[in-house]
């Protein structure tokens, strides 16, 4: 494995054998991908479609029917103790005990870990997450969002190089959002992987290098984002124009031109076609002068319901 991997899938495939209740259920066909050192990755798709089973294969809690999953360069058949070690978990929900306090449990995790207690960095972890005044404060004391934040700590005791978070931001408001987010922003400037699920669309894309779409078990997209929200070629463009418009000039035809308002006319087009200069000379043409241009390009929520619809 390259050394700019921090997790490499290939060939995956989860198969959960029938029961009493459900037949075979493929959860994981053939998934392959690599996840570079250093980067926020974003790993998408709806709910069912197989996010949580590959976190969890990753973790060690769930068993692979078939392929090779390493993480920092361990195969986690070959080697899964060291290969646990080399990833922290945020799970979606908070676990902790309720009568003990922060640094307590990151101490217990740590020792869980095999982590020395010359080497452990429960205040560190703590000043990190911004509970260090909470460090001697019963858990169960500890609002929503500290929660939150102390699970984020936790899954740093051991010092993994890849850090998981799933869904961290659910049904947390707007604050406590952007302060996780802080921290995370911080691990991966120290060097530490970021592997995100969210269906915080407008998140992910603010936040990641490169995004995997997973849906119905399958590998849907796997590009740098940039490149995925070029996938969806259509823009719309509105002219606000210097006067009322009485009639649409008909060479705007080819781009489905609306009027907006008295003033203001929109139109759809590839930026491909390089169609730009084209409208503004219809406009000009049938005497119009444009006081203003605005366009609306497409987003990463529109490239995830379109990959997702027809996959």
């Amino acid at each position: 494995m390259s050394d700019l991997h921090a997790v490499e899938i290939k060939n995956l495939n989860k198969i959960y054998r029938a029961n009493r209740k459900s037949g075979e259920k493929k959860a994981l066909e053939n998934i392959s991908l690599t996840i570079p050192r250093g980067c926020i990755f974003g790993l998408l798709g709806p709910n069912g479609a197989g996010k949580s089973t590959l976190i969890n294969i990753l973790a060690g809690l769930v068993l692979k029917t078939e392929g090779e999953v390493k993480i920092a360069g361990i195969d986690i058949d070959k080697d899964p103790r060291r290969a646990r070690s080399g990833i922290g978990v945020v799970p979606q929900e908070t676990n902790y005990d309720p009568f003990f306090t922060p640094r307590q449990l990151l101490d217990i995790q740590a020792g869980l870990y095999g982590v020395p207690k010359a080497r452990r960095r429960s205040l560190e972890l703590l000043e990190m997450v911004g509970l260090a005044d909470k460090a001697e404060a019963y858990t169960r004391t500890l609002s929503g969002g500290m929660r939150r934040r102390l699970m984020v700590a936790k899954a740093m005791v051991h010092s993994p190089p890849v850090l998981v978070l799933d869904e961290p931001t659910a049904g947390v408001d707007i604050e406590l959002r952007q302060q996780l987010w802080d921290n995370v922003k911080a691990l991966n400037r120290q060097g530490v992987t970021i592997l995100l699920t969210t269906h915080y669309l407008k998140e992910a894309e603010a936040l990641c290098d490169t995004l995997a779409i997973i849906n119905q078990g399958r590998i849907v997209a796997l590009e740098e984002k940039e490149v995925l929200l070029a996938r969806i070629d259509k823009k719309e463009i509105v002219f606000r124009l210097d006067r009322e418009i009485k009639e649409i000039p008909a060479a705007l035809a080819p781009f489905h031109a609306e009027q907006q308002g008295r003033r203001s006319l929109k139109c759809r087009y590839s930026p491909a076609d390089g169609a730009v200069g084209g409208m503004i000379a219809a406009l000009q043409a049938a005497g119009y002068a444009i006081s203003d241009i605005s366009t609306d390009e497409s987003d990463l929520e529109e490239v995830f319901l379109q990959l997702t619809r027809v996959a």
